[in-house]
């Protein structure tokens, strides 16, 4: 399916592409080049096939040890199962985020619209800025995880499970809540190395 007419594209402010999760240094550097199989795909060359997959921009955040919120922005995000209610989020092992969010007993998974650019590159920003003036909601679940007030929808997990992929871990979430704000939830992706708005396809008579 070609999905080039749904996507309205934004504003490119970056040159590279975001990942399957972005990384605590930058949103847009994808993971770090590895060695490579007899007959694997060349990194390079898997980022560029990789690009033109449109996926959705979220982000992720937990409480730590401490008690203290944390998060990052995340593109590999699918849902996993219905019964029992499964998500699952692709994290990159390099990230200084990901040994909090796959020991963390639940997270909360924010879908955002492209209203939400700035929010999605603040979570990709610097560690400790992250939380830096931005409003947190007090939901019935926020006890659980820090819920992002500016996001349409948020889902609350517990961890279902942790799976090794490569050079990312595989967190599973088990979905206990699921808040909406009553406006439409989503259409933020990242596409071709670059945010872009998705819309629903016009309807054919």
């Amino acid at each position: 399916m070609n999905v080039t007419p749904l996507m309205t594209a934004s504003t490119r402010t970056h040159s590279a592409r975001l990942g399957s999760a972005a990384r605590d240094r930058s949103p847009v550097e994808g993971p770090a080049a590895g060695p490579m199989a007899s007959g694997d795909i060349a990194a390079d060359e898997f980022r560029s096939a990789m690009a033109s997959l449109a996926a959705p921009v979220t982000v992720v955040t937990c409480y730590d040890a401490a008690g203290d919120p944390r998060g990052l922005t995340a593109s590999a995000v699918s849902s996993l199962s219905l019964d029992p209610p499964l998500l699952l989020v692709c994290l990159d092992r390099k990230s200084r985020t990901h040994d909090v969010l796959v020991a963390a007993d639940a997270f909360a998974l924010h879908l955002l619209g492209p209203e939400n650019e700035a929010l999605a590159k603040r979570f990709a920003g610097l560690t400790e800025q992250r939380f830096a003036n931005v409003s947190l909601a007090a939901g019935p679940t926020s006890h659980r995880a820090p819920q992002l007030a500016d996001c349409a929808l948020r889902l609350t997990c517990a961890r279902y499970d942790v799976i090794e992929g490569g050079d990312h871990s595989i967190l599973v979430g088990r979905v206990m809540a699921s808040d909406c704000l009553g406006r439409p939830a989503g259409g933020l992706v990242w596409h071709h190395r670059g945010f872009a708005h998705a819309r629903p396809a016009e309807s054919r008579a």
